[in-house]
């Protein structure tokens, strides 16, 4: 490849154009380039450039490599410390990480879930798992999950979620109490309107409307789509606000303000939104 300029000249860009006529990747990234369509910058907008704005196929060999490497997702241990058979006597919810296939099986201890969802990262749960923190931000990974306030919110999503005397007398309150789920930060501290900013991801918790709008709803709304919702009626599990509370960021121990868009995640979301191919 011939040495090039970031001041390309349209003679050279010309050339660049030229070159890339034999449709490999190479001659691509050089056309991107040369036409200032592509600008690398450090090593995060590397793996966007040069990996997945090019569709570079993602491997199951790579993805094997991130589950077995210290600090592949955020600094930590490797994945398959904690996850490495499908026998829950031996690896954490029986969830076996270390293999293809075992990532494909999920996690085998009640309740048994999927993983991955081959096609849909963001609805994959390892992803949920290395993106998400539990809130409220800062509460300690081995604070207790099962305390009355957080039962509370469980029972009240699995009753149906209504807007009754429960929910104005005793969860309503709960989101504007410090210390409500281990923290001294009130929920509302973050979570108080449809913008973001203020609130983060839009999540207003401070009404049964603001509640079961659900998250982004105004960001959404200009891209036509709808909200996401953050409580699913007689489905505490399955419900954001219930898992968030319940539910710790891996690996574990990470940091809560690590960034969540880490290159490997990207790679590995990439990875499943291509289909999660075994070979």
């Amino acid at each position: 490849m011939p040495a090039f300029s970031a001041e390309a000249q349209p003679v050279e860009q010309q050339a660049a154009v030229s070159a890339a006529e034999s449709g490999s990747l190479t001659h691509q990234m050089w056309r991107n380039i040369m036409l200032g369509n592509l600008k690398i910058e450090a090593d995060h907008t590397a793996v966007d450039a040069l990996i997945l704005q090019g569709n570079i196929p993602v491997t199951y060999e790579y993805v094997a490599t991130l589950m077995r490497t210290p600090n592949a997702f955020g600094e930590g241990p490797a994945c398959i410390v904690c996850h490495s058979s499908n026998d829950p006597k031996r690896s954490y919810r029986g969830l076996d990480l270390s293999t293809c296939e075992g990532i494909l099986r999920g996690a085998t201890e009640a309740p048994v879930k999927p993983a991955i969802v081959p096609g849909e990262p963001m609805k994959s749960r390892v992803v949920q798992k290395l993106r998400n923190n539990r809130m409220p931000l800062g509460v300690s990974f081995l604070a207790p999950i099962d305390t009355d306030t957080i039962n509370g919110i469980k029972n009240w999503i699995d009753a149906g979620a209504k807007e009754d005397d429960n929910f104005k007398n005793t969860i309503l309150p709960l989101f504007s109490t410090p210390k409500a789920f281990g923290s001294d930060v009130a929920c509302i501290s973050c979570h108080s309107s449809f913008r973001d900013p203020p609130s983060f991801h839009g999540v207003n918790l401070t009404s049964y409307k603001g509640i079961m709008k659900g998250a982004f709803s105004k960001s959404n709304a200009k891209l036509g789509k709808p909200p996401v919702p953050i409580v699913i009626p007689h489905d505490a599990a399955n419900s954001p606000l219930y898992q968030r509370l319940i539910e710790n960021r891996m690996p574990p121990g990470i940091g809560p303000n690590d960034e969540s868009d880490h290159p490997n995640t990207h790679l590995l979301m990439r990875w499943i939104e291509q289909g999660a191919w075994c070979k």
